[in-house]
């Protein structure tokens, strides 16, 4: 949303770039599993598996009856078809399966920094373009939220896409048509996309694009026609109401899931190091300002501080916008730099953006994904095993049904006193076996060697230790 023109019809997108940008978070993902929230497993996978198959775990969510309900079914539907589609393949192991779902996934990623690179190049030349693509895929928020099969990730790509369709200003009601469906399959795939829709359509009429805006609306109207539909179909009432009344209206949110100061966001403000460079640098770089994005981005951020309920997921939005709208001044402002070797000093900023970005990657974050380590070896225990104990994690921390990749009787557990605990050791099989037992727990996952002792004197052996989790068997 600048007044620069877009750019030439000769500017090819580098799709080289972009596809192999797009894989780091999709590899990441796969690879590295762990969850970066609860909602990844049990609000996005959990559910195709239970309405598929019959069987996983339904959180309260997606009960009928009030407050549930509250989700749609849209993204767990297509998890369904590729599902489906593992079945016809006859892929059976829970990991091809997971891959399977990454493609989409893929494809919304490419699509996000395909819409980085057109924002970009026309603020800077093609060349430092590319190179923004590169620190946008790269920056540690981007890279773990952006292969997962949370809210966030899958609203994202549409946010950007909107935003940066909005900033081109071509002549025309096309680029203003695709706007509106990208902000309304945003607002489909993450209803919290509500707060920065808003302020985008705001910003519209702060500049008196009256016919961008109606045309904006217009197609956010169809998506939202079509989202009526689905949940007609699917639920026979529609979820945004409930979702706003559990989340706005009830107070039902922050009695559930606590309440923080609005300024709890402050300690978890991780933007790019680059990008707030860059920012600063629109005092003199002109031809790089991205007013609208920014708008967004900040009245996004008022809103969710506004809010009593608060998550550190919930900042991801700001951080992204944030650090597209200012890499271009910085990649710009860094290749002057490097080519000036008297100004020691402009070098010495681009080395502590290049380690502060570095250390993303190196100290705790709390956008990292967490437990990989447990996720991977439940993946592992799964493989060979027919019944199977988590020590250590509660339900919504755990890879539930999904990440097992088949019906087989599972539980959790704090302590080795606890039921589920207590009836795992007892069902071993073999002669004389308890016919109350829902099968043999012969595999176990520990984290930090809790019940260690006592799954070892229940006949468990160590098979695999990885970081702090441990498989055993028996």
């Amino acid at each position: 949303m600048t007044q620069a023109a877009a750019p030439p019809s000769d500017v090819k997108i580098p799709w080289a770039h972009v596809l192999v940008v797009a894989a780091l978070a999709s590899i990441h993902a796969l690879w590295k599993l762990g969850r970066l929230h609860p909602d990844e497993v049990f609000q996005m996978l959990e559910p195709a598996v239970w309405k598929l198959y019959g069987y996983g775990t339904r959180a309260w969510e997606w009960d009928p009856n009030p407050p549930g309900g509250i989700r749609n079914w849209a993204f767990p539907g297509i998890v369904m078809g590729c599902l489906k589609l593992a079945d016809a393949l006859g892929w059976k192991d829970v990991m091809a399966r997971r891959a399977l779902i990454e493609v989409p996934q893929y494809a919304l990623h490419v699509a996000f920094l395909w819409a980085v690179f057109r924002f970009s190049a026309r603020r800077v030349e093609r060349s430092l373009a590319i190179a923004c693509v590169w620190l946008v895929g790269l920056y540690g928020p981007v890279l773990w939220f952006q292969g997962r099969t949370v809210t966030e990730a899958l609203a994202m790509p549409f946010l950007v896409i909107a935003l940066e369709r909005l900033d081109a200003r071509e002549p025309g009601f096309k680029a203003a048509a695709v706007a509106g469906l990208c902000l309304g399959f945003a607002q489909v795939f993450r209803y919290g996309s509500a707060a920065a829709i808003l302020f985008a359509l705001v910003w519209l009429a702060v500049e008196r694009r009256w016919k961008d805006l109606l045309v904006v609306i217009a197609g956010g109207a169809v998506v939202a026609a079509g989202l009526a539909a689905l949940d007609l179909a699917t639920w026979g009432f529609l979820t945004l109401p409930r979702y706003l009344d559990f989340n706005l209206r009830s107070g039902q949110a922050q009695a559930n899931f606590g309440e923080s100061p609005p300024w709890w966001y402050v300690l978890r403000f991780l933007l790019a190091p680059w990008a707030a460079v860059g920012l600063a640098l629109w005092r003199w770089d002109k031809a790089a300002r991205a007013w609208g994005m920014a708008f967004v981005a900040v009245g996004y951020l008022v809103a969710i501080s506004a809010t009593p309920h608060k998550e550190g997921r919930f900042l991801y939005p700001t951080l992204v916008l944030l650090t597209i709208a200012g890499t271009p001044a910085f990649v710009r402002w860094a290749k002057g730099a490097l080519e000036d070797a008297a100004a020691l000093w402009k070098r010495a900023v681009v080395a502590i953006c290049a380690l502060g970005g570095a250390a993303f990657y190196v100290f705790p974050c709390p956008f990292e994904p967490a437990r990989p380590e447990q996720f991977q070896l439940t993946v592992e225990a799964a493989r060979t095993g027919n019944g199977f104990i988590l020590v250590n994690e509660g339900m919504w921390g755990s890879g539930g049904s999904f990440y097992l990749g088949k019906n087989m009787p599972w539980c959790h557990c704090d302590w080795p006193q606890d039921g589920c605990f207590q009836m795992a050791m007892a069902c071993r099989g073999g002669a004389g076996a308890d016919p109350r037992c829902p099968g043999v727990f012969d595999r176990a996952v520990t984290w930090e060697d809790r019940a260690l002792a006592e799954l070892q004197q229940a006949g468990f052996q160590i098979v695999e230790t990885r970081g702090l989790a441990k498989l055993l068997a028996r």
